[in-house]
C-alpha cells in the first residue's frame, strides 16, 4: 500500500458533525460504526433533501402537467445528470436508475439471455459477491453457456495469468467486481477490460464497493457496464445506477414490462420507449434518486482524493494495530485495497467476536459477507470484517483493537 498523505484541509471532526447517527450510544457505549462496506451512514445534508421532497413536492414524475410533478421530474432528472457527470458517462440516457447493484446486474443478465447461445462462455472471478455469481449461473442454465472462474491467490488477489488462459473467441462476457466486498482487494479491471475486448467480449464491473472510495471514469476504463448502489455512498437504500455502452443498451431487450418503458401500446403490439426509460418500468424510487444526487454532491464537496487518502491512513493504522494481536490473521493483503480488514483469531468463531464487540458499541460485520467461495478457499466459516469510512477516526480504531483483545481474552 503506497503511502498517501492526508490533505491538511481534511477535518474529520467537522465532517462527523454532519452525521447525526454518530452521536448514538449502543449498549451505553458511544457508537463505533465499522460496517460501512454493508451500508454507509447518511449525512444531515442528504436527510434534509429526503425530508424536503416528502414535505414539499412529493408527486409522480414524467407526463404530469401540475407543478408538483414537474418539480419532482426536474429534481429526478437533475440527479441523473449528476450521476452522468460523476462517472463521466457520455449521455444522460445511458445512466439508468435501478433499485441497486443487484438489480443492475440482473437487468444485464436477463437481456443476455436473448443473446447467448449454447457453448458461449462467460467468466466470473472467485472474489465475487453472490449478486455477481448467481445471476450468471441462472443465465448459463437458461442458455447453455459455460461459466468459468478466475481463480484467486492466498493473498486475496486474482490470478491474471490464469485469467488470460480462460479467454478465447468463445468468451462473450466477463464479470468482476472493482473492489472485493469481503477483502477490500482492488482488482486490475483496466487489464481485465483490455484483454476481454481483445477477444471480442464485453465486461460488467460491479462497482458497489469501489464507488465510495474511487471516482470511476467509465469512458477512461472503456467498460461496457458499470453498476453501483447509493447506500454505499452516503445515500439511501433502494436506489442505484446501471451504466451501459449505448450499443449494448440498444441491443438488450427490456427487463420488465409496464408503465414508463413503452412508446405505443395496443392489444396487437407494443413498442418500447427509448433510453433510459426502456429499462425503467413503473414508478421509480423518486426520492431515492434525488437523494443519491445529493449524496454525490456531498462526497464531491469533500473530494474523493481527500477521502481516499484519509481512508488509506486509517487502513494502515488499523492493519498495524490488529496485526500486533497474537493469533490474529488478516485475509486479503493485496498491495491495492480499500479500507476493509477481514480477520479471524485462531480458535475463535467470528460471530462470537462480533457479539462481544457489539456489547462494546462497535459495529462490525461477521459471516461470509455473501462471498462463500472466498471463505471456502480459506477453509473458514467466515470472518470479522471492519470497514472504514472517511468519518471514522483512529481513536475509534483503538476502541476496536481493545475490544478484539478483550474478546480474545474472554473466549480463548
Amino acid at each position: 500500500m503506497a503511502s498517501v498523505s492526508t490533505p491538511l484541509t481534511f477535518d474529520v471532526k467537522s465532517i462527523r458533525k454532519d452525521f447525526p447517527i454518530l452521536n448514538r450510544k449502543v449498549n451505553e457505549k458511544p457508537l463505533v460504526y465499522f460496517d460501512n462496506a454493508a451500508t454507509s451512514q447518511t449525512p444531515q445534508q442528504v436527510i434534509d433533501v429526503i425530508v424536503e421532497y416528502y414535505s414539499n413536492y412529493n408527486a409522480n414524475i414524467h407526463r404530469g402537467v401540475h407543478a408538483l410533478s414537474q418539480e419532482a421530474t426536474d429534481a429526478y432528472e437533475q440527479a441523473r445528470i449528476k450521476l452522468q457527470k460523476h462517472f463521466n458517462i457520455p449521455n444522460a440516457y445511458q445512466t439508468l436508475f435501478t433499485s441497486g447493484t443487484t438489480h443492475g446486474i440482473n437487468i444485464v443478465a436477463s437481456g443476455y439471455a436473448e443473446i447467448l447461445k449454447e457453448g458461449d462462455e462467460v467468466v466470473v472471478s472467485a472474489l465475487e459477491h453472490h449478486s455477481n455469481i448467481v445471476p450468471w449461473q441462472m443465465l448459463c442454465e437458461k442458455t447453455g453457456a459455460v461459466l468459468k472462474v478466475i481463480p484467486m491467490t492466498d493473498n486475496g488477489t486474482l490470478d491474471m495469468d490464469a485469467f488470460e488462459q480462460l479467454l478465447s473467441d468463445k468468451t462473450k462476457l466477463v464479470f468482476v467486481n472493482h473492489v472485493s466486498n469481503a477483502l477490500g482487494t482492488v482488482n486490475p479491471i483496466e487489464f481485465i477490460i483490455e484483454k476481454t475486448h481483445a477477444v471480442g467480449g464485453a465486461v460488467l464491473v460491479d462497482g458497489a464497493q469501489a464507488a465510495p472510495h474511487i471516482n470511476a471514469d467509465v469512458q477512461a476504463l472503456d467498460v461496457d457496464f458499470y453498476v453501483v448502489s447509493a447506500h454505499k455512498m452516503c445515500g439511501p437504500t433502494g436506489v442505484g445506477m446501471l451504466y451501459g455502452k449505448e450499443k449494448w443498451l440498444e441491443q438488450l431487450p427490456p427487463y420488465q414490462g409496464g408503465g414508463e418503458m413503452i412508446d405505443q401500446v395496443t392489444f396487437e403490439k407494443t413498442t418500447y420507449a427509448g433510453l433510459p426509460h426502456k429499462f425503467e418500468a413503473g414508478t421509480p424510487n423518486i426520492c431515492g434518486g434525488i437523494a443519491f444526487g445529493a449524496a454525490l454532491d456531498y462526497m464531491n464537496a469533500i473530494g474523493f482524493e481527500n477521502i481516499a487518502a484519509y481512508e488509506h491512513e486509517l487502513l494502515e493504522y488499523a492493519t498495524e494495530k490488529l496485526k500486533a494481536i497474537d493469533g490474529l490473521r488478516i485475509y486479503g493483503e493485496s498491495k491495492e485495497k480499500t479500507a476493509v480488514i477481514s480477520f479471524n483469531i485462531e480458535g475463535i468463531h467470528p460471530y462470537d467476536i462480533g457479539t462481544i464487540l457489539d456489547k462494546l458499541g462497535v459495529a462490525v460485520r461477521t459471516g461470509h459477507h455473501c462471498a462463500q467461495p472466498i471463505m471456502d478457499f480459506y477453509k473458514i466459516p467466515g470472518t470479522v470484517r471492519a470497514s472504514f469510512a472517511f468519518y471514522n477516526t483512529k481513536e475509534e480504531i483503538d476502541v476496536l483493537v481493545a475490544g478484539v483483545e478483550r474478546a480474545k481474552n474472554m473466549l480463548s
